[in-house]
């Protein structure tokens, strides 16, 4: 975030060669330093919408508590196998960071809470654990596959999110740049069009499987009106651009934005129609449409 770095790029890179060099880290050269990976936060991110819960043992659960440090807010599943293939490095990073760095596991879907303790015991999980409601799931829009991921600053914003199973190098990295802490990447800012929270999806200029290339910039522009204006009738009771964001899979959203698409480019000059670009995610385990 660009709060965190504000001196001109040459001294910033200057002062993080001297961070490496004090810890001992290997230090790139300066030319490659366009070739380090990236990260990406939201510029303005949102406010984490807080929630009162009690974790398995019964202790008072909630972000207010942990405001002042980097928060993984994670919602699974004990049937999602990439949930589970991810708590182990989970578990690394909270005893590594423990001091400065709180996980929140929010188990999803599961009915019976003896399973839930029954795997969070016998994966030795040692960050706190709850029963997400379904009026904190809807807080955070929906939560459309798991497992899912918010990562929120010590200011309690939310700076991204991830869904599907990551590498946890890539939390390491995010959780430290939030820290201040000395890393190995670049960090890019981003507004949120949608991929954080769905409110913000009339923001977005291009949306999951709708092409919309054949139309001038005022048709488009018209076009995302009505994605915006539009409820899709799946019965996800979002708009149209919110449910393309929210599950690309969609069949109804996508037939009905193609569409609109072709209302409008009936009257666009050299216009030429394609068949909509599918968007890829990352693997995940698909939850049914939740109803707000």
């Amino acid at each position: 975030m660009a709060r965190h770095f504000p001196l001109p790029k040459t001294l910033r890179f200057t002062l993080f060669a001297c961070l490496l060099a004090a810890t001992g880290l290997s230090l790139f050269p300066l030319g490659s330093i366009a070739q380090l990976p990236v990260i990406r936060f939201v510029s303005d991110p949102d406010p984490a919408p807080d929630f009162k819960a009690k974790d398995l043992d019964g202790k008072d659960l909630s972000l207010e508590a942990s405001k002042g440090k980097v928060i993984l807010l994670n919602f699974w599943a004990t049937w999602c196998g990439p949930c589970r293939a991810e708590i182990p490095s989970l578990i690394e990073l909270q005893t590594k960071y423990k001091d400065r760095l709180q996980i929140i596991g929010m188990d999803v879907d599961d009915d019976d809470e003896d399973t839930v303790r029954e795997v969070v015991k016998s994966e030795r999980i040692n960050y706190p654990v709850t029963l997400a409601t379904l009026q904190v799931r809807m807080a955070y829009g929906g939560i459309g596959a798991l497992p899912t991921v918010f990562v929120i600053n010590p200011e309690g914003r939310v700076v991204q999110k991830h869904v599907g199973l990551f590498n946890p190098a890539l939390y390491e990295t995010e959780v430290r740049a939030l820290l201040n802490m000395p890393i190995a990447a670049r960090i890019e800012s981003f507004n949120d069009t949608g991929e954080i929270f769905l409110k913000h999806a009339d923001r977005a200029t291009m949306l999951p499987g709708v092409n919309t290339e054949g139309l001038t910039t005022e048709q488009r522009a018209a076009a995302l009106r009505k994605f915006n204006a539009e409820i899709c009738s799946c019965g996800c009771k979002f708009t149209l651009a919110q449910c393309r964001i929210y599950d690309p899979a969609c069949k109804i959203s996508m037939d009905r934005t193609a569409a609109i698409v072709k209302e409008f480019s009936a009257t666009a000059p050299n216009s030429r129609p394609e068949a909509p670009r599918e968007t890829p995610s990352p693997a995940a385990a698909p939850l049914a449409t939740e109803q707000p």
